[in-house]
């Protein structure tokens, strides 16, 4: 039986859920350099003794107040949470043609994607995070995830998550022998991570016999757990946290 959403419970009391806007972060900021860059995470502990670290990454607009929401979900229930910055310190992009540009550098340049991601996976254990850690992330941030995990660069990760994000294997990649368990959150409605990219991944992971669950929901469109967009569906955000909480308790 999978647990009920009361992450969901949480929203409402943070006066979150449902249009309302009023949000105080419960956990702090962390500025944080990479090379000679500055850069602006979000770490969140656990309200009561850790039962693991969530690596959290945004999406094409940067780490604004959704991701600090989420972590502060997370830290609600028991996991230190940190938001990886990889756009850099007030670099939040507002415009469609903004965002396009700041995540096609890092799909372009693989490499340093996944160095900024590592490195916001140091920051947490340096604030003194759990050491083992699911990285997750949403849209952009769940193709991340995924970056990482074919990389297999990262250590004592448990699991990896993606919500809503592109799957498909850059060219030139492909998936190691061994990869730790992955979940697919997936909108049956999305037309821009399609089904023969789901389709595509589950070849590639039974090819490797990884564990790995993908889940869709009907009628959900890309984007469905962005609460205050129209894009928002609250069945499968619902549905797909659960499923997330069911993974963290296997994996962690």
């Amino acid at each position: 039986m999978r647990p009920a959403p009361l992450s969901f419970t949480l929203l409402a009391a943070m006066g979150l859920a449902h249009g309302a806007h009023a949000f105080t972060p419960a956990g702090n900021d962390a500025v944080y350099e990479v090379g000679d860059e500055a850069f602006e995470g979000y770490y969140s502990p656990a309200r009561s003794e850790a039962r693991g670290m969530v690596l959290m990454v945004h999406d094409w607009d940067g780490l604004g107040d959704y991701e600090r929401q989420r972590a502060d979900m997370l830290a609600e229930q028991g996991f230190d949470a940190f938001a990886v910055d990889l756009f850099g310190q007030n670099n939040r992009p507002e415009t469609t043609e903004d965002r396009q540009a700041a995540t096609r550098a890092l799909y372009s340049d693989r490499e340093r994607m996944r160095e900024l991601t590592l490195a916001g996976l140091a920051e947490a254990r340096e604030q003194e995070a759990a050491e083992n850690v699911v990285i997750m992330g949403y849209c952009f941030g769940g193709a991340v995830a995924l970056e990482i995990a074919r990389s297999g660069e990262a250590e004592n990760v448990a699991g990896y998550t993606s919500f809503h994000g592109g799957v498909a294997t850059p060219e030139g990649q492909e998936w190691p022998e061994a990869v730790p368990p992955l979940l697919i959150a997936h909108g049956g409605a999305d037309t821009n991570v399609t089904m023969e990219d789901v389709s595509g991944l589950v070849e590639e992971l039974e090819a490797i016999e990884a564990i790995y669950t993908v889940e869709i929901y009907s009628g959900a469109p890309h984007g469905f757990t962005e609460f205050e967009s129209e894009r928002y569906q609250e069945r499968a955000d619902e549905a797909s946290w659960a499923a997330f909480q069911t993974f963290l308790k296997e994996a962690l």
